[in-house]
């Protein structure tokens, strides 16, 4: 059979409605199953922002917790710094004492010495005095056998060394 032909302009008319009008739903449809797709992509993007927001929110945390950390070090370091310069400073002071106290007994050694140059001079005219007597009066000398003369010997005097202050440094590191 062939197909269905309108018999009235009316019907004609109406037939051409009712098709405008199955166009149009099914571009109803087409359109909002677009929308729908849309939605979900928009809630899905949506999702990934607030998880991101959340990201971002836990690396600020992150941040600021290590900003905290690294100021507590420099905090540390500054105070170990001055803690070292104190501890240089009271270095240096103890090295000039005792560079001091060196000086000073060097000093007092250059009397002794000179007092046992002395003693051992007198020593040695006394014993001359006692060998000129023994002579003069033929006695036997008394300290023949029991008395050996030493040989006079210079002792090394052992110079101590000023420590340069570069050398023996305390390092705290």
């Amino acid at each position: 059979m062939a197909p269905y032909v309108p018999r009235t302009r009316a019907a004609a008319a109406l037939r051409m409605k009712q098709i405008a009008l199955d166009n149009q739903d099914r571009t109803i449809r087409r359109l909002r199953a677009q929308l729908a797709t849309e939605r979900r992509g928009l809630a899905t993007t949506k999702k990934e922002l607030e998880d991101t927001q959340v990201a971002l929110e836990a690396s600020h945390k992150v941040i600021a917790g290590l900003i905290e950390i690294g100021l507590s070090m420099s905090k540390k370091i500054e105070r170990m710094k001055v803690k070292k310069q104190k501890v240089r400073a009271n270095h240096v002071e103890c090295h000039q004492k005792f560079q001091a106290r060196i000086h000073e007994a060097e000093d007092s050694m250059q009397p002794q010495h000179l007092l046992i140059e002395a003693l051992v001079d007198e020593k040695d005219i006394l014993l001359q005095t006692i060998h000129g007597l023994q002579e003069a009066n033929n006695a036997a000398a008394p300290f023949d056998g029991d008395w050996e003369e030493e040989p006079e010997e210079e002792p090394e005097e052992e110079e101590i060394e000023d420590i340069p202050l570069g050398e023996g440094e305390i390092d705290d590191e």
